[in-house]
Parts: C-alpha cells; structure tokens; sequence
C-alpha cells in the first residue's frame, strides 16, 4: 500500500509531503521533523454552529482563523450519539462491526492511539471518556496520560439529597484512574486544557498525538467563566439539561479553549509542524435552535437527519494543509486512516475508511461515493437505523428513499414510482452498500 521514500531527501520538502500518504516506516514529516497530531472533538456541536460554515449564531474566531488558513470540510458526517461516534472514529469501523452496548469500547479494539504509540508516538487524551469504568482504560487503549471525566466515577454527585452534574464547575475528574475532586472554583473545560498545554510542553522534542474529547458544549447549559451568572462557588447543575440561554456562551468558550492550544503551540515553536484537526461528535442537543446562512436549524441530537450528524471538519496546520473549501463526503471512519497516513504509518488494518490527507495536501484523492451509518444506541441490529447515503440522496435500510437536498428534515420521503432512472441506479447502488455491511452482523 506504502511506496518507499528513502531516496527522498527531505530537502525537497514539497515531493516529501505530497507524498505523505504514500510513506512507508517513516514518520510523517516537515523537514527533519515528525508531524505532530492533535484532535479535537466537541461534544454535541452541529454543523451550523460555526461562523465560518455561515453559522450566525455564536462567536467562534479561534475556529474561523484556523478554517480560512487551512482546510474546512462541508460533508463530514458522525454518529448521532457520542459513545457511537467515539467507537467509529476511534477503531476507523462502522458500528455495525463493533458496537455493543452505550458507554462501552470493546477492550478487544485496535485504537489510532495504539498505532501512534507503537509508532514512538508520545499519546495523550483529556476530556470525556464513557467508553469503559475499567481503570486502566485509557492506557489500555493506548494513552500513556489522561485526565478525563466519567471514567470510573459517575456523571453525578449527592450533596444533601440533591445530584448534581460534575464536569463543569468544581469538577469530579480522574488523572489516570485516580479521582480528583476541585473546591476552589476550578472549570472543568480549563483544567482539562491545562493537562494538554502541559503535557505538549513536557513532550515537544518527542512526536506527540494529543486527542480532546471535549466536555463543552454538552448540556447542562450553564454559565461559564465568562458568563456574568458564574458561580465559582456552585457543586454544578441539579438538572440534567440546565438552561439552553448559555449554550452561546458555552460555544464561545469552547473555542475560547481551542485558541488556548493553538497559541501554546506557538509559545512551543510547534505550530508549523503540528496538524490540528477539529470537528465535533454529533448534532447539536434538541432545545437549542440556531442560524445557518439565513435559516434556522433546530439541534437534532439522537436523529439520523442532517442536523442530528452533520458535523464540522477544520483542519490546519501552516506547513502541510492547503487552505480550502472540500466538499467531499466524509464520515468518522476516515479518520484513523488519515491519523495513520499524518504519522506515514504502514499499518494493517481492517478500517471502513480511507484516508482524506490527499485532500489536505490540495489533491483531488479518491473521495468516497457514499457515506454508511448503522446507528443502535444498545447494541441491537434489529432496532439500529441503518442508512447510506451520497450528497443528496439517502437510503434507509427500512426502504425510505430521500431528497436531501428538498427534504431535509426527511419529512417526504420519494416515491418509488416516480424515480428516474438516475435515482434508480442511486438507489440501487445505496442498496447494494447497506446489505453489504449488514452481511457483518447478524443480532
């Protein structure tokens, strides 16, 4: 699959990095040097969110300066839900081959931090975990760090009769297994960036991958640090959802929160050769409702239509991406095969996706035709949503045909008999991908 690139010098930076994904035993590199990875994954954060995809509803300039100097993706498609899309964009396969249960990562998968780490890469995660109470869960998947947030312990924490969520203000969090509990008016998101920029300074002569599940934005909508209701004296929220008025200013320090990493890197000498992926786990949560380019769209988290997993896609890094719209299709599979290619690992592996670093280096790639979900919250194949789709149509695995484009909120879906012949081979070529994959599963 690899070609050798040993009788490249890598004097010729640009032969070198356009052939990155084409490597074979090297790390990838800008000049001597191996590239550094880091992704970012926001918690319940739509598509239309983000100012530079012609979101009008919040402020998101950290975000807007990496798009417009790097690469941003109009059609990357998660999970509806966050434990589904950690399994799939963690192992680069479909839910249908590896999904069993919410909150569970089957202890038998091969995830892009085992890769990286096999590879001498120095390996990090901070953030949300729910992917296993196990102890030794992270470094079992192969993070050497991690400060994450409902780990071993529970979302919540009685105090007088009263639960109250612990991400947020005076968090509940877990440093390598080991619960840590704050009482001095600390903010989760902050403590968690803290870890990052520490553990990118302790590792900047070594190549480092560095993976973020975010805690923000994700209910309970509460005010941040920022907000003028802070309270740093506050055991967190007594509801579940809290109140979708601070989502905004939840956004705003989310991205407040990708700026602090971005400059660190700069603080480090590291942002010319460090890749920054950004992009979010699901649709936006259901109460809030938001401003796309004029229209307004209500967050559908938990759905399988555009706005419950059309997620954004930013990728920057000075040196190695080419700034650009890309409207090929992407889902979360392709991921582990495009971190693999950034490290020009030649791996084995039996991922669903493939690779999109050639359209980071401004090719044309081989973009997918179509993009697979098999989404079943617990595990069942007879009760999953199962659909696959192009850019404007899509096919349910119970027969409903839609019109994207004229139906997004698949109220209508088509009529067999009034297809043309070209919706019919579409059709019929969407048919043929969903029984493919459901050949894999048989619960």
């Amino acid at each position: 699959m690899k070609k050798n690139l040993k009788n490249c010098s890598y004097i010729w930076v640009l032969i070198v990095l356009f052939s990155l994904h084409s490597a074979s035993g090297n790390e990838a590199q800008i000049g001597n040097k191996p590239l550094n990875i880091i992704l970012i994954m926001a918690d319940d954060l739509g598509y239309e969110t983000i100012g530079a995809n012609g979101g009008e509803s919040y402020q998101t300039p950290n975000l807007d300066r990496l798009a417009a100097a790097g690469a941003r993706f109009e059609h990357c498609y998660a999970q509806p839900l966050c434990t589904p899309s950690r399994v799939q964009i963690m192992t680069g396969k479909y839910n249908i081959r590896n999904y069993t249960n919410f909150g569970l990562l089957p202890r038998k998968e091969t995830t892009f931090a085992h890769f990286l780490k096999d590879a001498g890469y120095a390996t990090c995660i901070a953030g949300k975990w729910q992917l296993g109470a196990e102890k030794d869960s992270p470094r079992h998947f192969g993070f050497d760090e991690a400060l994450l947030w409902q780990h071993t312990g529970d979302r919540t924490v009685k105090k007088e009769g009263v639960l109250y969520d612990t991400r947020y203000e005076n968090p509940r969090l877990e440093r390598n297994g080991i619960s840590e509990s704050y009482t001095n008016g600390e903010y989760g998101p902050d403590l968690l960036v803290d870890f990052i920029c520490d553990f990118i300074e302790k590792k900047k002569n070594e190549p480092f991958f560095v993976y973020y599940p975010m805690i923000l934005p994700h209910c309970p909508f509460v005010p941040t640090p920022d907000s003028k209701e802070w309270n740093p004296e506050s055991h967190g929220s007594p509801g579940y959802k809290g109140n979708a008025k601070y989502f905004g200013d939840m956004v705003a320090y989310m991205d407040k929160l990708v700026g602090r990493i971005t400059e660190n890197l700069v603080e480090q000498g590291l942002s010319d050769n460090t890749i920054v992926i950004f992009t979010g786990d699901n649709g936006t949560d259901k109460p809030v409702v938001s401003i796309l380019n004029g229209r307004k769209v209500a967050g559908a988290k938990g759905k399988t239509t555009d706005a419950g997993t059309r997620v954004p896609l930013i990728v920057h890094c000075p040196e190695l991406v080419k700034p650009a719209v890309i409207n090929d299709l992407l889902d979360f599979s392709d991921f582990l095969p495009t971190i693999c290619d950034l490290a020009s690992l030649d791996v084995t592996t039996n991922s669903d996706g493939q690779s999109f670093l050639p359209q980071l280096l401004g090719k044309t790639g081989e973009p997918r035709q179509y993009v697979y979900s098999w989404y079943g919250k617990n595990g069942k194949n007879k009760t999953a949503r199962v659909f696959a789709r192009t850019h404007r149509y899509k096919l349910y695995r119970r027969g409903d045909f839609i019109d994207v484009i004229s139906d997004v909120k698949e109220k209508s879906p088509l009529s067999i008999d009034s297809l043309n012949p070209e919706q019919i081979q579409i059709k019929a070529t969407l048919q043929g991908v969903i029984d493919k994959y459901d050949k894999t599963r048989r619960n």
